[in-house]
């Protein structure tokens, strides 16, 4: 029943951003974040189940800036290859005045994008399937429920980004293609982002992984057409 109640506030949260409410895609994410807390504190979850206790928030302040790093470095290596720098072309970035940009970067990507997703899906969901069916069916379950999230959003990546467009194609069929693609994908970072989440017993390590990949994906996405 508790966990059934997650997944409807993800569903609503979900609606909401993509489809009902985009515009107060922030608004949503920090109230869905919260009830989801909320919801886990009910099924009797301390914060240090949830990887947000001040043991966690300092262990993952120790990987927070190893992650980080290690993404801009593989970003800045891809963007120096010929071959890959058509995947940072993403028309969603590249049309963003400076400002846009610091607000995508600063405030929507963590406290919208990362806040809610690290919540549910490596805090809140992880913690309550793990206490009851263990740490696979946790990481697995989440991961999927991680690249299902995803099926709105990626409906315009093939127009969007040229790498995609190119790769998948943009009519009917390539839409079709890149959110099943998407799906898998996002999936699979789940599994990643889960295991980072064990290892590191903090919730901030998979937020910062996270949050590396969507803001630094933007910065260069947008200062790629400047070049």
């Amino acid at each position: 029943m508790r966990i059934l109640s997650v997944v409807v506030v993800l569903v609503a949260a979900n609606l909401l951003n993509n489809w009902l409410a985009p515009g107060a895609y922030v608004l949503t994410c920090v109230t869905a974040a919260a009830v989801l807390v909320l919801i886990a504190r009910w099924d009797g979850l301390a914060l240090a189940d949830l990887g947000l206790d001040a043991v966690a928030l300092r262990r993952g302040l120790r990987w927070a800036p190893v992650l980080a790093g290690a993404v801009l470095f593989v970003f800045l290596l891809g963007l120096a290859v010929p071959l890959s720098r058509d995947a940072f072309r993403d028309a969603r970035a590249a049309g963003l005045s400076a400002e846009q940009l610091l607000w995508q970067v600063l405030v929507r990507v963590p406290f919208g994008t990362v806040l809610l997703e690290e919540t549910a899906f490596r805090g809140v969901l992880w913690a309550m399937i793990r206490r009851r069916h263990g740490t696979t069916w946790a990481t697995t379950v989440s991961s999927l429920l991680f690249g299902l999230w995803h099926l709105l959003p990626s409906r315009g990546l093939n127009r969007s980004n040229a790498a995609t467009g190119a790769a998948f194609g943009t009519g009917s069929a390539g839409v079709t293609l890149t959110v099943a693609a998407a799906v898998v994908a996002t999936a699979a970072a789940g599994v990643v982002l889960c295991e980072l989440r064990r290892r590191s017993g903090s919730l901030l390590a998979p937020a910062a992984l996270h949050w590396s990949l969507n803001g630094f994906g933007y910065v260069l996405a947008w200062a790629v057409p400047r070049s």
